[in-house]
């Protein structure tokens, strides 16, 4: 029996944390079991992983609920959110795009129609970033389309020639088919439901949701510095590193200015009107 007793003897560590500081083996033992060695959770010996990268953080993930033709909507996403998406990897930020905002919606005789803040032209504005996205898919593909609509001079006569510039190989009919069938009107139906569906209920746009909540504070990060506030949120560890930039999970890197701006044709232009610092728009009564 004594062998047997003495065979046990090396496991006790393991099966009973604690006793005995055996520290844990990187390739052998699960993660959590590292810390249950005194030493490595007293920060008295370095990690027996020490050698492997952290595991990735998950994106943080941002909805901007929006209308296509308000100033300080435009002013956000071409200012801001533009420039965070320019500078991160997507690994680091994902981005939902809803164009809606304070819109009203009805069912006629079994048809959907819109009535917007900004009139007829801004639900047209809405219905085509949204067929935008619908045909394109990759956000990739659609964003910078939708930059160059949002900063030029027309977001709903400047299609075509965006088109042309960003994302030549979207078929500009397509779109156009779905913005005056039902299938435009079904995906900005849906766009409704997402935009009443938020809790707290939207007050004003632009209206941003980060990681599923939207807060007064967050709202005021994102308005004033939308790449530090993702910065911040984005736990990565130690360093990460995108092309020849690298940058680290306390600051990133010092964001840099976006001009805005547009002309009649595609790419920016004379810059956007300076309006009040995010002069928000707020629901109709």
């Amino acid at each position: 029996m004594a062998p047997s007793v003495l065979l046990l003897l090396p496991l006790l560590p393991v099966l009973v944390p604690g006793l005995g500081a055996a520290p844990p083996v990187c390739d052998r033992d699960p993660a959590w079991l590292w810390c249950r060695s005194p030493d490595i959770a007293a920060g008295k010996a370095p990690s027996p992983c020490a050698h492997r990268s952290p595991p990735p953080a998950a994106p943080v993930e941002l909805s901007l609920f929006y209308e296509s033709l308000c100033p300080a909507c435009r002013m956000f996403l071409v200012r801001q959110l533009f420039t965070a998406w320019l500078l991160l990897p997507p690994d680091v930020l994902s981005i939902t795009l809803v164009p809606y905002g304070n819109a009203q919606e009805r069912n006629e005789s079994g048809k959907w129609e819109f009535r917007c803040q900004h009139g007829p032209e801004e639900c047209l504005g809405n219905m085509i970033e949204t067929c935008l996205m619908h045909e394109a898919k990759n956000f990739s593909t659609y964003f910078p389309v939708i930059f160059c609509l949002e900063s030029g001079s027309s977001v709903t006569k400047n299609l075509a020639a965006c088109l042309q510039v960003y994302a030549p190989q979207l078929d500009g009919s397509r779109i156009a088919a779905c913005v005056g069938g039902d299938t435009g009107a079904a995906l900005m139906h849906r766009n409704a439901q997402l935009t009443e569906a938020l809790d707290p209920p939207h007050q004003y746009v632009p209206w941003v949701v980060v990681n599923g909540k939207h807060t007064d504070e967050l709202q005021a990060q994102a308005e004033a510095s939308l790449l530090g506030l993702i910065c911040s949120l984005y736990q990565v560890g130690s360093r990460w590193e995108r092309g020849s930039n690298k940058m680290d999970g306390s600051g990133c890197k010092q964001e840099a200015p976006v001009a805005a701006g547009g002309g009649g044709g595609a790419g920016p232009g004379p810059p956007l009107p300076e309006p009040p610092p995010y002069v928000s728009w707020r629901r109709p009564p």
